[in-house]
């Protein structure tokens, strides 16, 4: 299910909320922030467009980076997405970060 996704799955979310499914079974709820293709990461030609998406979280959370899940359009319950925090970087204090990266 992993290949399947696009930026564009994505995109649909721009400034929703949504819940992100860690390993553990916990929720963290997060607002999907930027979606961003990467296209000097493409494979070839004919290769899925590479991607960064950006979320924040009002949530103080534990969580570092590692398999998480999340619901997308068309795609339903996505897991197996791997999610890294990333340092605040005068953002808005009081939330936290997190990056995924699709190739």
């Amino acid at each position: 299910m992993l290949d399947q996704i696009t930026g564009e799955h994505f995109r649909q979310l721009l400034g929703t909320s949504k819940a992100l499914y860690l390993s553990d079974g916990s929720q963290i709820p997060v607002t999907i922030v930027s979606v961003v293709d990467k296209p000097n990461a493409r494979m070839s030609a004919t290769g899925r467009m590479p991607f960064g998406v950006e979320l924040s979280s009002p949530a103080q959370t534990s969580f570092i980076d590692g398999p998480c899940a999340i619901e997308l359009p068309e795609l339903g319950l996505i897991e197996g997405i791997v999610v890294s925090r990333t340092p605040e970087l005068g953002r808005a204090a009081g939330h936290v970060y997190f990056d995924i990266t699709v190739n």
